[in-house]
């Protein structure tokens, strides 16, 4: 796919880039759609969280029994009514539920894209700073299950197991939003909004490895690389490092 890069929209600044955001999510839809048509576990390396949008429109177009993991630093539950920035990065969640911008939240073949019972928000650091009082009120209103940052640090692998006992065994594919600013500033540098207070590398690749090895797993959106937060390549080449050893201890278990 073709890049699209951010710029400020001073026109909608509650709203910005609405438009073009709607056109990449169609785009990832159409793209991910013809992967599973070939059988295939797509893997998505997006740019902001918005792509999993269009990963989860594209997985709804063949299997409605649909899981997600949200793996991420943040819970995105702005939505434009309440947002600062007007960024939609910072709204997926909220897109994800069904709340926001008619244009997103109706761009799969149902709305909301997710049931609340089908998702599992793991990670999201309450002591980054950068989670909004107006999140923190919605976070308590949802019923997604949930693994703060401060549950699953020391204890990741495990704290990973059982968040995805909390999903339903019955679904078809349980996809993984993947956003790197879950790990800690000082051990992986390379994203957009680099994090304090984050889980180590460690901690991450654990909990990953235990979700992308799940039988059910259909696919897996990464998010939010900054190449030139990239240290000369040197983080770039520990992910894809890492990647390749979960993938390979991975693959012998999903279903056929």
């Amino acid at each position: 796919m073709p890049m699209t890069t951010y710029n400020p929209d001073y026109k909608d600044p509650r709203r910005q880039n609405l438009a073009q955001v709607r056109e990449v999510t169609i785009r990832v839809a159409k793209e991910v759609s013809r992967a599973i048509e070939s059988n295939a576990k797509p893997i998505v390396l997006g740019g902001d969280c918005t792509v999993t949008l269009g990963v989860l429109a594209g997985f709804l177009n063949h299997e409605r029994k649909l899981g997600l993991v949200y793996f991420d630093g943040d819970v995105d539950l702005n939505t434009p009514e309440t947002t600062l920035s007007g960024i939609y990065d910072g709204m997926v969640m909220a897109h994800i539920l069904g709340k926001g911008s008619e244009e997103l939240i109706q761009i799969g073949p149902r709305c909301p894209l997710m049931d609340e019972k089908d998702v599992v928000m793991f990670g999201y650091n309450l002591d980054s700073g950068w989670i909004d009082p107006i999140e923190l009120q919605s976070l308590s209103q949802i019923t997604t299950t949930k693994f703060p940052s401060a549950i699953v640090r020391g204890n990741a692998k495990i704290a990973a197991e059982k968040a995805i006992e909390h999903l339903d065994p019955t679904l078809n594919s349980v996809v993984v939003h993947f956003d790197l600013d879950v790990i800690d500033l000082a051990d992986f540098a390379a994203v957009d909004v680099p994090h304090r207070n984050g889980l180590s590398y460690s901690e991450t690749m654990a909990a990953l490895n235990v979700f992308i090895s799940t039988p059910s797993f259909g696919g897996l959106v990464i998010t939010e690389f900054n190449v030139n937060r990239n240290q000369g390549g040197e983080c770039a080449a520990r992910l894809v490092e890492s990647m390749g050893r979960i993938f390979e201890d991975a693959h012998k278990k999903w279903k056929p």
